[in-house]
């Protein structure tokens, strides 16, 4: 038994010292539909707009309002120099809450019809946990219809639709999508990492949405491969000068500001990404700072970013459940009220700088797909072919 409790130790502060940011890379207004009724077969029209980006990485933080870390320069105060320097967008939100359809949303420009954040899996099926009596959302000014409520239940866990990767193979450009504390490639946990017999909930399932969707997750699916750790492999692509076309970044639930149980803080060594009995979680805004200032810097130390025109999107998933406004593409629910995922950061780093701008566009992350949709002139999907649902800001991605 003693043997076994070392070993446990061992392992739970190898975690810590994996985890911990020492500098590696281990480390609204209602919309007029719902984001699952709109279809798109519609071009981007070719010609609207100039040469895209060689690569743009997209870095999905967690449930914070902008007011939680846009100003708040004692918790972020890296992120908050980035805000100052580059390109923001100041009326951002999440689409709805809670995290998975919001993920979903931003790589295949629809919820698909849900509102909850369990596993990927062809015989899943799980009732809404927002916007339904007794959700965690106290401030939420609607709640869904009978008929939502009903789709959503019914809806399994592996979409059949498009999505941005196959946008992308359709115009020969790359992608990958790094997740952190990901056990393995194309790994099909919906946790990670486990210590003992207690699982740590650093990976989470529901911040990987390729891992949703039929045509990239299946038995030997060649998209699989896509899709990994980031532990070491950003820092090596990075170097190597092999970076794809489109990153995607989720990183861990301590760095990406979602925090995680005390109990499993304090078995990682980090108890400030225990979630607080209440108040602001200062401690999981401080990790994530510091996460994104070794991130980014990293991405912009690189040859990638230094003989590239490139653009890192650092945005976050919704709020902190402390209300619903949306965005363009958010739905609605019973007596049209917006069913949306608040108001939160988005930040577009150049690698051809300019004079910093800000748009205070009504948008979501409808809006960032679509954008990204025309900056390569790919098809649009689902929210992002009509610009009542999406629109464009293309100009953040400008110097």
């Amino acid at each position: 038994m003693l043997s076994m409790l070392k070993n446990r130790a061992a392992g739970a502060a190898a975690l810590a010292a994996t985890i911990a940011l020492t500098g590696s890379a281990a480390v609204g207004a209602a919309a007029p539909a719902d984001a699952q009724t709109t279809s798109g077969a519609v071009t981007q029209a070719s010609g609207q707009g100039t040469n895209g980006p060689d690569h743009v990485f997209v870095i999905m933080m967690e449930n914070h309002g902008s007011d939680q870390v846009i100003g708040n320069t004692a918790d972020a105060p890296y992120i908050n120099t980035l805000a100052q320097r580059y390109n923001t967008a100041a009326n951002y939100h999440g689409v709805t809450h809670p995290s998975l359809p919001n993920y979903l949303a931003t790589i295949s420009g629809s919820s698909q019809g849900i509102w909850d954040d369990c596993k990927a899996g062809a015989d899943v099926k799980c009732a809404p946990e927002e916007f339904v009596p007794g959700s965690s959302d106290p401030e939420a000014t609607g709640l869904l219809t009978p008929a939502q409520v009903a789709n959503a239940s019914s809806t399994p866990h592996m979409f059949s639709g498009q999505t941005i990767v196959d946008q992308l193979e359709s115009k020969g450009l790359s992608w990958k999508a790094y997740m952190e504390n990901l056990p393995s490639t194309g790994s099909q946990v919906e946790y990670a990492p486990t210590i003992g017999s207690t699982t740590v909930k650093l990976y989470a399932q529901k911040h990987n949405p390729f891992m949703y969707f039929s045509n990239i997750n299946y038995p030997g699916s060649p998209r699989l491969q896509n899709i990994v750790p980031l532990e070491n492999n950003l820092k090596t692509d990075l170097a190597s000068g092999t970076v794809p076309n489109f990153v995607w970044i989720s990183p861990n639930q301590c760095h990406d500001m979602h925090g995680i149980s005390p109990s499993g803080a304090a078995l990682i060594g980090l108890p400030q990404c225990g979630y607080p009995d209440s108040g602001l979680d200062h401690g999981a805004i401080q990790l994530g700072d510091t996460y994104v200032k070794q991130t980014v810097q990293q991405i912009m130390d690189s040859p990638t970013w230094k003989t590239t025109k490139s653009s890192i999107v650092l945005a976050w998933d919704e709020n902190d459940y402390s209300g619903s406004t949306g965005g363009p593409g958010s739905p609605v629910g019973q007596n049209g009220a917006v069913l949306g995922g608040g108001h939160a950061p988005m930040i577009v780093i150049n690698s051809a700088e300019g004079p910093h701008k800000t748009t205070n566009q009504l948008s979501d992350h409808y809006t960032l797909l679509s954008t990204i949709e025309h900056l390569w002139h790919l098809d649009c999907l689902a929210n992002t072919c009509s610009p009542t649902t999406s629109g464009i800001f293309e100009k953040l991605f400008r110097p």
